[in-house]
């Protein structure tokens, strides 16, 4: 079961966060949401319900939790650049998912607003100086601080497993 809920595997940021990985992140955050939209966009209704794995979520509910999540991580980058190390809200992100817009309405929106998240993200951090990547929040469920740096990584492997997520359920029959 661990192969179908980390496809990629888990994250596991590095010790030391080169400009190359931040790099890579950036071009990551930069074209997922066009990824997305070219993975999905063609998709029926009965394809959109197709799940990566039992009791997994649907690929219509994984599009618009990319949306959910990428949305308040960008909100959490803004806190961190403007306050002193914020603690942020934790959101229960799977009853979000089973919400009526993260469960059946149309990807578009979310599409849409990814779009905008990313593009924000993108050029937020591409000119972020080296003290800004090291500024942090705290996140309460983990106990810990994180920086920006970490937060881009991190994000750019989000994106990534649930574009693989997305492919698992389009080749399941479930």
């Amino acid at each position: 079961m661990e192969h179908l809920r980390y496809p990629i595997g888990r994250f596991i940021a590095p010790d030391v966060i080169s400009q190359d990985n931040l790099l890579m992140a950036l071009e990551s955050i930069r074209t997922f949401p066009e990824e997305l939209k070219h993975l999905t966009e063609s998709l029926s209704d009965s394809e959109l319900a197709k799940t990566y794995r039992p009791e997994g979520w649907t690929i219509r509910q994984v599009v618009h939790h990319c949306a959910d999540s990428h949305s308040n991580s960008f909100i959490r980058v803004k806190l961190a650049l403007t306050e002193e190390s914020p603690t942020i809200k934790p959101y229960e992100e799977a009853l979000w998912a089973a919400l009526f817009d993260g469960s059946s309405l149309p990807i578009e929106p979310s599409l849409l607003q990814l779009q905008g998240i990313h593009y924000k993200w993108y050029h937020l951090f591409n000119r972020l100086s080296a003290d800004q990547w090291q500024r942090t929040y705290i996140h309460p469920e983990h106990g810990k601080s994180f920086t920006l740096a970490e937060t881009a990584l991190t994000y750019a492997w989000h994106g990534l497993h649930h574009m693989e997520h997305i492919k698992l359920a389009l080749r399941s029959n479930t």
